[in-house]
């Protein structure tokens, strides 16, 4: 597996090697020991997530606060969809910006997104899969999101007209007013 630092070096996108023929392929999508090593510390994963969705669909910025913060790894085993990450640590350097990357069932990257990061992503096939490991439990009462659409994080999602998006996320606050980390 390579791993890339993206333009926020805290949030890597992960290539693995992949070893194909005519009989199709074989990877390793996950190694506890690699990942440790790429990430430069030991993670645990506690929950794997998996989501289906249709072209256009939108969901996020979500996040979790402390004391239950989760860091994503981000595969998609079905279709392709952008994927964003959002600096919600306030006193970093990269606070308030984003990384987006094109996330597929055959490019098989994988983004990990450590806790301090809003995610989000956008369906850009008829259908998209997405499983994600997840660094601590799903805890509703520290979930918050912010607007996929804020005007001062500008994200350019690759949209064509408006997004599906749910009823929750139509009403998440704006980066402004949102609680974020303290880092």
């Amino acid at each position: 597996m390579k791993a890339y630092a993206l333009s926020i070096p805290a949030v890597l996108l992960l290539e693995p090697r992949v070893f194909e023929d005519e009989r199709g392929f074989f990877y390793e999508s996950y190694n506890q020991q690699v990942f440790d090593e790429a990430v430069g510390e030991p993670v645990t994963f506690v929950q794997d997530n998996h989501s289906r969705s249709v072209k256009g669909t939108l969901r996020g910025l979500h996040y979790q606060l402390p004391p239950h913060p989760q860091g994503k790894l981000v595969r998609v085993t079905l279709g392709e969809v952008f994927d964003v990450a959002v600096d919600i640590r306030r006193g970093s350097p990269t606070f308030g910006q984003w990384v987006g990357e094109t996330l597929s069932a055959g490019n098989r990257r994988q983004l990990w997104i450590p806790s301090g990061f809003a995610h989000g992503f956008v369906v850009t096939t008829d259908v998209a899969e997405l499983q994600y490991k997840c660094t601590d439990f799903y805890a509703p009462d520290y979930e918050r999101s912010i607007r996929w659409d804020d005007a001062d994080l500008d994200i350019d999602w690759p949209l064509d007209g408006d997004p599906l998006i749910s009823a929750k996320d139509a009403q998440a606050e704006i980066f402004r007013n949102a609680k974020v980390f303290n880092s």
